[in-house]
């Protein structure tokens, strides 16, 4: 039981410190989005590649924050009985949700990503858009990056709900 909280504290660590590192990237998407909507309505200028940058900006953020928001239990969850159950019937709810719903929808997700972004690096993809960013394959890459990162946070509670199992804890949590 041992190994499976350490494995689960290492995980836990790692996504934290990546959603909390990436946290601090809304803060220039916020400051980018200002200045296209300030110079589009103000100085009638557009720039295709600096509103792309925001628009690639959102999406990675939210892309890679969402396995640490799935760690601090943000995320949206349909809770008809999760919220009353005991730490040990959270417990089986999650082995059952991680295993059959969450670890086989990203590792789908993950393989049928793979050959897009590949071809994307292969041809060194930009954007469709004239004048827009020239490295869409960083972009695409972003996919099974979040995969990975949710198949990790999956594998932490994995490990914490099996231990809580084992233990027999029935405490509320």
């Amino acid at each position: 039981m041992k190994a499976l909280e350490t494995i689960a504290s290492v995980i836990d660590a790692l996504i934290g410190s990546i959603g909390r590192t990436l946290c601090w990237l809304v803060l220039p998407m916020v400051l980018v989005a200002f200045a296209v909507v300030f110079m589009r309505y103000t100085m009638g200028k557009g720039f295709p590649w600096l509103q792309e940058s925001y628009i690639w900006l959102h999406g990675a953020i939210v892309l890679l924050v969402a396995a640490w928001v799935l760690q601090e239990g943000k995320h949206v969850r349909v809770d008809l009985f999760y919220k009353g159950a005991s730490a040990k019937a959270k417990a089986w709810i999650d082995i059952i949700g991680v295993s059959l719903f969450l670890m086989p929808m990203m590792g789908f997700l993950f393989w049928w990503s793979l050959p897009v972004v590949q071809r994307s690096w292969r041809l060194m993809e930009r954007s469709h858009t004239f004048d827009g960013l020239p490295f869409a394959y960083l972009m695409k890459t972003v996919i099974p990056v979040f995969c990975v990162l949710i198949m990790l946070q999956g594998l932490s509670m994995l490990c914490r709900s099996i231990v809580t199992v084992a233990r027999g804890d029935r405490r509320d949590g």
